[in-house]
């Protein structure tokens, strides 16, 4: 049977009744999203109901974020302030270390470089085999190279023309280094020895340094000694005096007055005193004097008892550790010293540990024994015997002894 409404609608027809069980699932029906349109908001109201376990295994995934980076100048959580490094003393120690050794890697080339060579070693039939420790051949000589006319009347050293031309050795020694627990040994050669010279027969053993320079010599020395020269080092009039002047003086004590009647350098008797540049040379040069009786004798004892004293002095905390006087040395040491072309600066050092004794006793100091006071002859015998003691490294006797 039909129901129809009949008021103001003029009798239109009502639409047939929803069958029952029917309305939940047509109402789902028409709220599904169409395919391509993407999720009804209202897929919430009208998901199907089940367990929960079936909610989350349909559920889709959450899309996948990542984390929020944090600005480069966010303060949050607020970071530390960097640490500093602080220097420790152990770290403060090792920085000194290596910058003093630095320092004397400096100092070693720039000797090394700056130091005047010469041939002055040289192999020769017949020459005495090395034996046992090591022998320098020191020289003083006369030479005036470099010095100005004022220098010279300053140092009292007169010219070349009043010296008799040429080049000749106011000093020669011989430094013995032992390999053993012996003394070392400072021998000095006095000058108006009289030796043979190869190629030029007998004569004063300084007169070899004028004829044949430093090789000549060299070879006169070694013939006259029996002794193997290893090294040779050699110092001017004027680098003689720069150098005690860049060290501020040496310190001396005089007996003794001493005027020289020929340089008229004067030197007062006094302990201690300091020797300047000039009269440090002048001290070193005198023989004709009331203080120097055995003329060349007397000199060649005071020549070895300064050098005993110079090296002393250079080696002092005083002149290392002194800026004002250790830097001056530095500038003219290269200057004033000549080496054989086979030395370097390690070798120099080594001469100069071991003669830093002379002044405490830790050196002997001899001159070789003599015939008279005019010191133009050995004596054979007691030469022979200093000799063989320093080739052999053994002591020498005090019997030949001279000083």
């Amino acid at each position: 049977m039909v129901m129809t409404y009949r008021g103001d609608d003029g009798g239109r027809r009502m639409p047939p009744p929803r069958p029952a069980g029917r309305s939940r699932d047509h109402q789902r029906a028409q709220m599904m999203p169409l395919p391509g349109r993407g999720q009804s908001p209202y897929d919430e109201r009208t998901r199907p109901m089940g367990t929960r376990e079936d909610e989350r295994q349909y559920a889709p995934a959450p899309p996948r974020q990542d984390p929020p980076r944090r600005a480069a100048d966010d303060d949050y959580p607020p970071s530390r302030p960097p640490r500093r490094r602080r220097w420790g003393f152990g770290r403060i120690l090792l920085t000194l270390a290596l910058v003093f050794v630095v320092f004397l890697a400096g100092i070693w080339v720039y000797l090394e470089f700056s130091i005047k060579r010469v041939d002055a070693l040289a192999d020769y039939s017949g020459r005495p085999v090395a034996a046992s420790g090591t022998n320098w051949l020191i020289v003083g000589s006369d030479s005036r190279e470099g010095l100005t006319a004022e220098d010279e009347e300053r140092l009292a050293t007169g010219d070349v023309a009043a010296a008799g031309g040429g080049q000749r050795t106011d000093t020669i020694m011989v430094a013995h280094i032992p390999d053993n627990s012996t003394k070392p040994t400072l021998l000095s050669l006095p000058r108006d020895s009289q030796v043979a010279i190869p190629g030029h027969g007998k004569n004063k053993i300084n007169a070899a340094f004028s004829l044949g320079g430093p090789k000549l010599l060299a070879q006169t020395v070694e013939g006259a000694t029996g002794l193997h020269i290893d090294h040779y080092a050699e110092i001017g009039f004027g680098g003689f005096a720069k150098i005690v002047d860049a060290i501020g003086g040496v310190d001396m004590c005089i007996d003794k007055d001493m005027n020289d009647t020929v340089t008229g350098i004067s030197i007062k008797a006094g302990c201690p005193q300091t020797l300047d540049g000039r009269s440090a040379l002048g001290f070193v040069r005198m023989r004709h004097s009331d203080a120097t009786p055995r003329s060349d004798l007397d000199r060649v004892a005071n020549q070895r008892k300064f050098i005993g004293a110079l090296v002393s002095q250079i080696a002092s905390p005083g002149t290392l550790l002194n800026p004002f006087h250790f830097f001056p040395l530095l500038g003219s040491g290269p200057d004033a010293l000549t080496m054989d072309s086979g030395d370097h600066v390690h070798n120099l050092a080594g001469l100069a540990l071991a003669m830093r004794g002379i002044s405490s006793g830790g050196v002997v100091t001899t001159t070789v024994p003599v015939t008279s006071g005019s010191a133009e002859n050995w004596d054979k015998a007691k030469s022979k015997q200093m000799f063989d003691a320093l080739k052999n490294d053994t002591e020498i006797p005090d019997s030949v002894i001279v000083n």
